[in-house]
């Protein structure tokens, strides 16, 4: 039981909510309630978001790409050192460095993670006897640590647009479709051993790193579980997209895939506003890194024609340079205000800003990873967030004003308690493997870093 002096339910705020949690479900929530002997007792109970994208081993690059070098700096450049780190990564560094993001994750608020898992085989493109080793890997880290996974493993196939051949690090990605089958039902049989909340989708990486033929033969490995595919995220993409197939990517995506519901657009950022629409009514989410997007200098996401044309959005820490729950929404928000130079921008109609973050993304994100989550609603998964209003940033605002204050102005820490699926993982703002998981990442990343 967990009982709460405030909490956020579908149809608003409720003062005195008690709720029952049986096998990781939200079984009863009773509001103007009275706290039992036992009870887990928080201040205010939010639904916890989940993290629908993120690459964890790159949380162990972070701060070793601000420097720039001769000509010009981007993402491409940003990725030659992501494959030199990739040389270097071994199994137990994987798992090691899962682990700590997975935490830090949890200690920001995100009940769960949708792990876009790329790097499957050994430096130089050799397979491990085991063809899901370094699945095995993000599942042996997400049970450390006890966050909700939805796996997913990528299809990668060719070096760029036009099937070109891969190279260097991308050697360790690599997978033809026959392959990536049994790499995925490799994984699923895997996952087995995990909470009843895991699930197992397919990412094909992006349209430059499969082919027509080879997605075909790929969505149905999905098996009625999520799809996630990096789209549009860079005009380079665009261009080298456009060249090879004769349409821009999502204009390609949506004529010639049965993208809809189950699917997820990580980044979509470079859209017209034709595709935006289209995109927005197929019902796919738009999986939005804004921290990520902002320090590879990918562009801002038309937010406005997106929720203008009722779409739903999720977000992810991708490159785990920087993981806060708040921070993520807030740049969401900022980015729209630098672009379109206007305020409150992400919100349909008058309301609260804050508030249309934050239940958007719950909603959208547990929708994109096929969770049943992203409010507390009986039946739903216990992913349960506790935040303290007392502090000196929220003691002085309303009701109507508390998720703006935790968006805007809220700095990390104020996360108090998180369930993931029932499971308690932070407690008193602290996770409860930390002591654990904290000495295994920095051994891990002094081995893998020195001499890089």
């Amino acid at each position: 039981m967990i009982f709460a002096t405030r909490a956020l339910l579908p149809q608003g705020w409720a003062d005195n909510v008690r709720l029952g949690i049986a096998e990781g479900r939200i079984a009863s929530v009773e509001t103007g309630a009275e706290a039992g002997a036992g009870d887990a007792r928080v201040d205010t109970l939010l639904p916890a978001l989940s993290n629908l994208h993120s690459h964890s081993f790159q949380r162990a690059m972070a701060g070793m790409t601000e420097y720039r070098a001769a000509g010009r700096e981007s993402f491409w450049t940003w990725r030659e050192l992501m494959y030199r780190f990739l040389d270097r990564l071994t199994p137990e560094q994987v798992e090691a460095i899962a682990a700590m993001v997975f935490l830090e994750m949890q200690e920001a608020g995100y009940a769960a993670v949708g792990e876009f898992h790329y790097v499957h085989h050994r430096p130089g493109g050799a397979p491990y006897d085991d063809i899901a080793e370094l699945s095995t890997r993000i599942f042996a880290a997400a049970g450390a640590t006890g966050i909700g996974l939805t796996h997913l493993p990528v299809l990668y196939s060719y070096g760029g647009a036009g099937k070109k051949p891969l190279a260097g690090g991308q050697l360790r990605f690599g997978n033809d479709v026959d392959r990536f089958g049994a790499l995925v039902q490799a994984a699923r049989a895997a996952a087995r051993g995990l909470p009843a909340d895991t699930r197992v989708g397919v990412a094909p990486h992006s349209l430059r790193a499969t082919a027509p033929d080879d997605l075909a033969a790929a969505l149905p490995l999905a098996a009625g579980g999520p799809v996630h595919i990096h789209i549009a995220e860079q005009p380079q993409e665009v261009a080298d997209i456009s060249g090879w197939l004769g349409a821009r990517p999502v204009e390609w995506l949506l004529n010639n895939t049965s993208v809809g519901p189950g699917w997820c657009a990580i980044h979509a950022t470079h859209m017209t506003a034709e595709e935006t629409a289209g995109l927005a009514r197929s019902g796919a989410v738009a999986g939005l890194c804004p921290i990520t997007e902002a320090n590879l200098g990918d562009g801002p996401f038309n937010g406005p024609g997106w929720l203008a044309a009722g779409g739903a959005f999720g977000i992810g820490s991708d490159s785990n340079i920087r993981i806060s729950l708040v921070e993520e929404l807030r740049t969401l928000e900022y980015s729209q205000r630098l672009r379109d130079v206007e305020r409150n921008v992400m919100v349909t109609g008058p309301g609260s800003v804050g508030t249309a973050l934050y239940t958007g993304a719950a909603a959208g994100g547990a929708r994109a990873m096929g969770r049943e989550a992203g409010a507390i609603a009986t039946g739903d998964w216990a992913d349960l967030v506790a935040i303290d209003s007392t502090h000196p940033t929220l003691c002085a605002l309303n009701e109507a004003q508390l998720l703006d204050g935790l968006v805007f102005a809220a700095p990390d820490g104020l996360i108090t308690d998180l369930w993931s699926a029932g499971r308690h993982a932070v407690r008193g703002g602290r996770h409860i493997a930390r002591d654990r998981v904290v000495p295994a990442y920095r051994h891990a990343v002094k081995e893998l870093v020195g001499g890089l």
